[in-house]
């Protein structure tokens, strides 16, 4: 109180004042919360289903017991797709393992490259899916499967989702900084 006037200096800083400035600045939303559960969750998927399918799937065909048929001229399996279809898709399913070993890394150490990584991985997955079940369909007896739809439109809905979130959300801001 001003004693000449009987009312408040303006200049005066009350505790109450300080204690609603320290709140809006600890009340940002930060840390690997929230949404960005999912995206983790979703990557460490990633590892562990792809680890599955190159180990089950995509090394065993590149064996000769099962390369040789496919890819020998003559043979009544051979189609001139199936080498470069099997190498393609044991170099993506290798890749996607990376990439998402890379991204978690990215992620635990709160990286301002992270958002970009994780855009990258979502658009990439539409992209090398697509571009794997048009060569898949060129196959003799395959052709493109409401199963094969299905992980379009899936895929289409997660880059609808997760693209945006990495791009405006202020948690991913706020976390993704070093």
């Amino acid at each position: 109180m001003n004693p000449d006037t009987n009312q408040s200096s303006r200049l005066d800083v009350q505790p109450q004042d300080i204690k609603k400035e320290f709140d809006k600045k600890t009340k940002q939303v930060s840390g690997l919360g929230g949404w960005l559960i999912l995206p983790h969750l979703g990557l460490i998927l990633t590892i562990i289903l792809h680890t599955y399918n190159l180990l089950e799937y995509s090394l065993p065909a590149l064996l000769p017991l099962t390369w040789e048929p496919l890819t020998t001229p003559g043979s009544p399996y051979y189609h001139p797709l199936w080498g470069p279809v099997l190498i393609y898709e044991a170099i993506l399913t290798l890749a996607y393992i990376l990439f998402a070993v890379v991204a978690i890394v990215q992620f635990y150490r709160k990286k301002a490259i992270l958002p970009k990584l994780m855009i990258i991985f979502y658009a990439g997955s539409l992209l090398f899916s697509v571009v794997d079940i048009i060569l898949v369909s060129q196959l003799p007896d395959m052709t493109i499967t409401a199963e094969d739809q299905k992980e379009i439109g899936r895929l289409l809905g997660m880059c609808a989702i997760w693209i945006p979130y990495f791009i405006r959300s202020k948690r991913v801001k706020n976390t993704f900084v070093n």
